[in-house]
């Protein structure tokens, strides 16, 4: 994605009880976006606030898919691999980080044996290791093609962190990698896994609130303002591209598309860097967009870095509405029907969604059924955030094809 030339300023006008939301954006000034190099694997400290297991887990289950789990960071030891305990088809099978003592807390802690334990630099030697059925990636988001493709190379299946990648063309080197090596690909979309996003997927398809008019989704915290790209990947361009949008701003373009299953036909966009904030010298501080819809639904879509926070996805119809606040996040999902239909919605415990990701992959695996949320989705939201940014850098309105790709 070329982000050279960037929006200086955006107002964003919200009427907080609609689903509208105002986008204007100012002339565009030119600046550059300066990155550390190229992006490469490097071993961090253990993430604070971590609990280690205080036993080895339990014996895998006969036809249990064993996993590689690629980077120890926050979300791999804080909500994906306590998971795998929750499993019926997964287990942890090796593990690989570029911090040698990690490296030995976290494998004895998981009861992985020391052979099965690899640098980064040791990666290739995975393909030798028969204990290893998957490989998952839970590198920034820089560091998922090159994996991807040496995971493919060495016979392995691949769960990958979202976004898939950072441009197009690496997710379509993905895909080809994986259909040469006769290899699965998943893109770990957790949200179509948890109870209250698939019962709102439902509701949207049945008309619960009628013909959908306007969507509104908010994505949105503040990054310590101390945070420096040397130390906190998701400020740095070359492993985070544009910063929210791909981090977690994917998250509320990703309900606009499976709440009003449809694709959208044009995009404006407008971004933020605000000047002298070490923070934003590579990346974002916040990205704004409208996505409009064949049926004539708008979809109007924030995402910052530097705000209060906030993960929500409101749905408007023209005979109700569909609250949910939070909705994307990993457990204390609230949802409320308004309307003809009026309840609120609560359906147990979101963290299913991480053990039921995980068993929906190895499934696919070991049975060979569809996969949900396959490579070529997580192509569809790369192409679609390219255009996000194309239509920010030019101040026009992008149109787009049925698959996702701007026109021309």
């Amino acid at each position: 994605m070329d982000r050279t030339s960037i929006s200086r300023r955006c107002f964003i006008g919200q009427a907080r009880d609609t689903a509208v939301v105002t986008l204007a954006a100012a002339a565009a000034a030119p600046a550059v976006a300066q990155t550390s190099g190229k992006a490469a694997a490097r071993g961090r400290p253990m993430p604070d606030g971590v609990t280690l297991p205080s036993a080895p887990p339990r014996s895998p289950r006969p036809g249990s898919v064993g996993y590689a789990v690629v980077g120890l960071g926050d979300y791999a030891l804080n909500q994906m691999m306590p998971r795998f305990a929750r499993t019926e088809r997964s287990h942890i099978a090796a593990l690989v980080s570029g911090n040698p003592e990690k490296l030995r807390r976290v494998g004895d802690a998981y009861g992985v044996p020391a052979d099965a334990r690899y640098s980064y630099a040791q990666f290739d030697r995975i393909a030798a290791d028969r204990r290893i059925d998957a490989v998952y990636i839970v590198l920034p988001s820089g560091l998922h093609a090159d994996h991807a493709v040496s995971a493919f190379a060495a016979g392995k299946h691949v769960l990958c962190e979202k976004p898939m990648a950072l441009t197009s063309a690496d997710c379509e080197r993905m895909i080809a990698a994986g259909q040469r090596a006769n290899r699965r690909l998943m893109i770990a979309y957790r949200v179509h896994f948890e109870p209250h996003n698939i019962e709102a997927m439902a509701l949207m398809r049945r008309r619960a609130v009628g013909n959908i008019r306007a969507v509104r989704t908010e994505q949105l915290s503040r990054t310590d303002p101390s945070s420096r790209p040397a130390e906190n990947w998701r400020i740095d361009r070359a492993l985070a591209g544009g910063g929210p949008l791909e981090d977690f701003g994917i998250y509320g373009l990703q309900a606009a598309l499976y709440l009003t299953d449809e694709m959208p036909e044009s995009i404006t966009a407008a971004t933020y860097q605000p000047a002298n904030d070490p923070r934003f010298a590579q990346v974002f501080a916040s990205v704004a967009s409208q996505l409009r819809f064949p049926s004539g639904a708008i979809a109007q879509l924030m995402t910052s870095y530097d705000s209060s926070g906030s993960n929500i996805a409101h749905v408007r119809g023209d005979t109700g509405a569909l609250i949910m606040d939070p909705a994307t996040g990993y457990t204390g999902h609230r949802m409320r029907l308004e309307g003809r239909e009026r309840r609120d919605i609560a359906l147990g415990d979101p963290t299913v969604q991480f053990p039921r990701e995980l068993d929906h992959f190895s499934g696919a695996i070991r049975d060979g059924s569809p996969i949900r949320t396959p490579g070529e989705m997580g192509l569809r939201d790369v192409w679609l955030m390219e255009a996000i940014y194309a239509a920010a850098r030019t101040g026009t309105m992008v149109r787009l094809s049925p698959d996702g790709r701007m026109r021309g």
